[in-house]
């Protein structure tokens, strides 16, 4: 006998034994018979029988047999007849009825006579018009004979103990009255068979003895020393375990809250900001003019509710428009238009996070160090790089000897603790200046990729907020970051439901802060 059956005879559980011995004296036990010859209950028959189907050892057939019967009102339409042929009884001998008098002429209750004009017309027994019942050619052909359906409650009336199985001419009838509400009752008998297969049959053949095992021990067996004298189930150790799938963060919460924890470490403070916010703050305070493209329709969104929003202090509104206008006391000409207080007080849905920093350097005195991370709202084209909202994080420093010097390092070091090496290149950004995009290494891909953009605030920016210190700034996509960190090339990946990738991403990176 090969060893591959004397390990499956020391690995069945006894309850599996059970079952086989019984299909060895009597190979067409029921489950339930098995299971009064054997003391088991039928879940551990059933239980047993599964398992050793999975192994090939048994065959389990399962047949689902239904019996249909008549319920009370099924009973009744059978001895009065259905509605729609009440209908039609009258139909044939009058040719029309009246709507009104439908429920009185045919002696069918109020309720029944949406039903009964319903299955009238898909029967193309009748047809209405104006009011007006009038009965069909094909109403006349069926006035003296049954309809399949009508059949079927027949036959159900005196078979009382249901039917199992309709003849083919039948069955159109039933599927008619299953589409019915309470008129059939539909009982499903489930039984199952065994059925043994060549490796049960060398299993019975080899032979086995059926004794109780332990699957555990307790504290009194071990004192006691009732452990030497049982009898142990074996187990195999390189048996698949299950795959458990266990909760986790969403891949973007996990590097959001790694960049959180980069900057609280870093000594920044967290500022949120709202969603809602005014022209003033989202642009105005950025030094960007009133007539900018990045402001209209298919850019930004604007609400209708709240339509405005508040301006702040008057002197910092006053000083806004002065630089805007004229460049007042910043060394700049400003934009030489004139700026506009009804366009400042528009409300929108922040395009960016920066406007968060702008309110938090007027509110606060230097020296500042703050960060926000949050969702911000642009009117973007859905394709596999761009969303209509997504997230951005903002980095904010202002102190009496900030220099652009401090603005490389605190970028290399921010970078250095998300596990990337990087490099800056000259940019151009209309709020700061000099200003310097961020590019990181990736070794899989061989080459330099943009990330984020930073620099030092310009005049026009701070003086109108009453800050006479340098500030830098830097910001990036935190979507861009989570596609390259976990190889996805289709933006909207990140927003589905798609369980397999979700449960495929591993928990944590593994970069240490």
């Amino acid at each position: 006998m090969s060893e591959d059956i004397k390990k499956t005879i020391r690995e069945l559980h006894i309850y599996e034994k059970k079952l086989l011995k019984e299909l060895e004296s009597n190979p067409e036990a029921t489950p339930e018979a098995i299971a009064e010859n054997t003391g088991m209950d039928i879940k551990s028959v059933m239980s047993a029988a599964g398992s050793l189907a999975s192994k090939d050892i048994i065959e389990v057939d399962k047949e689902v047999k239904k019996t249909y019967s008549l319920t009370d009102d099924g009973l009744e339409y059978a001895n009065n007849g259905l509605p729609e042929r009440r209908i039609l009884d009258v139909l044939a001998e009058k040719k029309e009825i009246s709507m009104k008098d439908l429920a009185s002429e045919a002696d069918i209750d109020k309720k029944e006579t949406g039903i009964a004009l319903g299955w009238l017309r898909q029967k193309n027994w009748a047809q209405i018009d104006k009011g007006v019942i009038n009965i069909t050619e094909m109403g006349k052909d069926f006035a003296d004979k049954a309809g399949v359906d009508e059949k079927v409650l027949e036959y159900l009336k005196n078979n009382a103990d249901g039917v199992k199985l309709f003849t083919d001419d039948l069955r159109d009838g039933f599927k008619k009255l299953t589409g019915r509400k309470n008129i059939l009752n539909i009982k499903k008998e489930t039984s199952h068979s065994f059925k043994l297969l060549p490796k049960g049959e060398a299993i019975l053949k080899e032979g086995f003895t059926i004794q109780e095992q332990a699957t555990q021990l307790t504290h009194q067996q071990l004192k006691e020393g009732e452990w030497k004298n049982l009898e142990y189930r074996p187990y195999d150790i390189n048996a698949e375990a299950p795959v458990a799938f266990a909760g986790k963060k969403h891949p973007l919460r996990e590097i959001i809250d790694e960049i959180r924890e980069i900057f609280l470490n870093m000594g920044f403070i967290e500022d949120n900001g709202e969603y809602v916010e005014s022209a003033f703050w989202n642009f105005d305070s950025l030094f960007q003019p009133q007539d900018h493209a990045a402001r209209e329709m298919q850019d930004t969104f604007y609400l209708k509710n709240p339509l405005t929003c508040d301006l702040p202090d008057d002197d910092l509104v006053k000083r806004t428009a002065e630089t805007h206008e004229t460049g007042a006391d910043t060394g700049s000409i400003g934009w030489k238009y004139d700026w506009s207080e009804d366009v400042a007080r528009q409300s929108v849905l922040r395009t960016h996070t920066t406007g968060i920093s702008t309110k938090h350097l007027f509110e606060h005195e230097p020296p500042i160090k703050m960060f926000s991370v949050g969702r911000v709202f642009r009117r973007e084209t859905f394709d596999y790089k761009h969303l209509p909202e997504f997230h951005q994080v903002e980095g904010l420093v202002c102190g009496p000897d900030i220099s652009y010097q401090n603005l490389l390092g605190t970028l290399k070091e921010f970078y250095k603790k998300l596990g990337f090496e990087v490099r800056f290149r000259p940019a151009y950004f209309p709020y700061t200046y000099l200003s310097t995009e961020s590019e990181i290494y990736l070794e899989e891909k061989g080459s330099w990729i943009e990330l984020g953009g930073a620099g030092m605030f310009r005049p026009e920016v701070l003086k109108p907020l009453g800050i006479d210190q340098p500030a830098l700034a830097f910001g990036m996509g935190i979507e861009r970051l989570a596609m390259i960190r976990y190889d996805v090339e289709d933006i909207r990946m990140l927003y589905k439901s798609d369980i397999k990738w979700l449960r495929d991403v591993p928990l944590t990176k593994g970069v240490e802060l």
